[in-house]
């Protein structure tokens, strides 16, 4: 009988790194894997309740009590342990039959050492993209997969040009510099509506101001929708834009775009695009307005055939690379080659 897989969370709240957390738990039980959700009380157990997944409540909260109540658990676990982040891998360090997740880079010195000893033993290291395992020696490219997504209905035709954003109100994720292009569209002769979806939770204030102060500068017509359904934003948008500005180590939201069938602009940040593909046409040099509005001006004027193509080829590889089906495929190879 196949070992059970506890799945460990970094932190309580319902972020990027949580949500692939439960997407792995959704291809672990379709596998026919026993499996728990570890984490403390919060957000994320919640939703793992709500979705039917056990949940193993480890501590509290706070992060040094986490940190220690988890350690003390594991001595005692059987199982494999797939540690979603640096904080579960540091709190298990030297304990057996692990795999250690990485959802981003390390942020800082002192992270970069954590990890050395975080990944001491570990059956596997993996990222989400090639692109990150050149930041973590040892490594290997474990990639996201997003929900199963519908393709959306395309909006009517519309007089202005409806740009889209979701994400972060951060110079991290490019808004400033999204505000500005789009600002030189509208003075260039275009109606240009830039319509916003996100928040600023966990944003420093001088990033946040930075965008906020683009936003309320730029010639272009602002829709300001706050956290919203992905859908919200791609269903009403000629072209939706990710102008990061930091090395992205995914880009999940370029998949959900390609899913939905939503034509998109990209910067070169990071692992976007390994993400779009090698045909993708639209990518921007990151943190160059110029070039963001350039690339923008070539997508709004290329024609609908050939629109078309490029979103039909995107769903394509959506299927190939980040659907559920993808995913479950790369957990079964894994734990296969893990057993062996």
């Amino acid at each position: 009988m196949a070992e059970p897989v506890h799945l460990v969370a970094n932190n309580p709240d319902l972020g990027g790194g949580e949500r692939m957390l439960l997407r792995h738990a959704e291809a672990l039980s379709a596998l026919g894997r026993e499996v728990d959700v570890v984490t403390a009380e919060g957000e994320l157990a919640a939703t793992a309740r709500a979705e039917g997944f056990d949940v193993r409540l480890v501590g509290a909260p706070a992060r040094p009590a986490y940190i220690r109540a988890l350690r003390a658990w594991d001595r005692g676990r059987s199982g494999l342990l797939w540690c979603h982040g640096l904080v579960p891998a540091l709190a298990t360090a030297g304990h057996r039959r692990r795999i250690v997740h990485l959802h981003q880079q390390p942020q800082s010195h002192p992270q970069a050492v954590a990890l050395l000893l975080a990944r001491r033993p570990a059956l596997s290291v993996v990222v989400p993209s090639v692109a990150m395992t050149r930041d973590v020696r040892g490594s290997r490219a474990h990639l996201n997969w997003t929900e199963d997504l519908p393709l959306l209905p395309r909006p009517d035709a519309s007089g202005s040009l409806r740009l889209g954003f979701l994400g972060r109100l951060t110079t991290e994720k490019g808004l400033h510099l999204l505000a500005r292009a789009a600002g030189r569209l509208a003075e260039g002769g275009h109606e240009v509506e830039l319509i916003v979806g996100g928040d600023d939770r966990h944003v420093p204030q001088e990033r946040r101001d930075a965008v906020l102060r683009a936003l309320d500068d730029t010639s272009a017509r602002v829709t300001m929708l706050g956290h919203v359904e992905r859908a919200d934003v791609l269903a009403h948008v000629d072209l939706v834009v990710f102008p990061s500005v930091a090395a992205e180590p995914f880009g999940l939201v370029i998949a959900e775009a390609m899913a939905s069938g939503v034509p998109f602009v990209i910067s070169d940040a990071g692992a976007m695009p390994e993400v779009a593909g090698p045909d993708h046409p639209w990518i921007a040099r990151h943190g160059d307005v110029d070039d963001l509005a350039r690339v923008l001006e070539a997508a709004l004027s290329t024609d609908a055939d050939a629109v078309r193509a490029v979103t039909d080829r995107a769903r394509r590889r959506w299927e190939a690379e980040y659907s559920p089906r993808a995913g479950r495929e790369r957990v079964r190879r894994l734990l296969e080659e893990l057993d062996r």
